[in-house]
């Protein structure tokens, strides 16, 4: 005969569940804050900096329950692998903080806060650090997106040479229209060019976009 009292055969002190769990949310803020901090792209998500500070207490969360059960761990990784994540992450930078938030939880969920600490102030050192110097003058990727007529064909022909490293990505033929696509590497204080492909006569637009999809001119 099965007591009630034999459902609860995990103990764990409440203090050491408190004090991970606020580990867990402590670091886990410390993520967002570096992500917001280095985040390059067209437009932030607040609810993608919550998921990583979501996603370090729950792995700190599941980490202490299989250290004080291997029954338990076992049914985990059985539950675990029937889930099925479909959001799309088109950032590869973004999975890499998803895999840092989880990477902390795991070591605050086993009790090593001060590799947690230790890696997080590394690695938050490292990627500010890489942020700062891209955004410092560096070179970038740019698409430099042409939209003419066959009129001006020439004299696009003789701009685009000019363009140092300039690199043919794609042309589409059109009836009466071409649009030209190249890849350039510019710092940021180079790209006022893109105004004389406007003054052309027949080109109906340029566009200079980063790789993250930012429009810059």
């Amino acid at each position: 005969m099965i007591s009630f009292s034999d459902l609860f055969t995990i103990t764990m002190n409440p203090v050491q569940v408190i004090l991970t769990l606020i580990v867990g949310l402590l670091v886990g803020l410390y993520v967002w804050f570096i992500y917001k901090k280095t985040f390059s792209g067209v437009m932030y998500s607040r609810t993608y900096g919550m998921t990583l500070v979501m996603m370090t207490i729950v792995t700190a969360l599941m980490l202490m329950l299989i250290n004080n059960s291997l029954t338990l761990s076992l049914g985990m990784v059985g539950a675990l692998s029937i889930v099925r994540y479909r959001t799309a992450i088109k950032d590869p930078l973004d999975t890499a903080f998803i895999f840092w938030a989880v990477g902390e939880g795991i070591a605050v969920g086993t009790k090593f806060y001060d590799v947690a600490i230790i890696a997080g102030i590394i690695i938050g050192i490292f990627v500010l650090l890489i942020s700062g110097s891209r955004g410092k003058g560096g070179a970038q990727s740019y698409l430099l997106i042409i939209h003419y007529s066959e009129a001006a064909a020439d004299a696009i022909r003789k701009m685009t040479k000019q363009l140092p490293g300039a690199r043919l990505k794609s042309k589409v033929v059109r009836p009466g229209s071409m649009e030209l696509t190249m890849e350039l590497r510019l710092k940021e204080n180079e790209t006022g060019f893109v105004e004389k492909f406007t003054r052309v006569e027949g080109v109906y637009d340029a566009s200079l976009i980063t790789h993250q999809g930012d429009i810059v001119a």
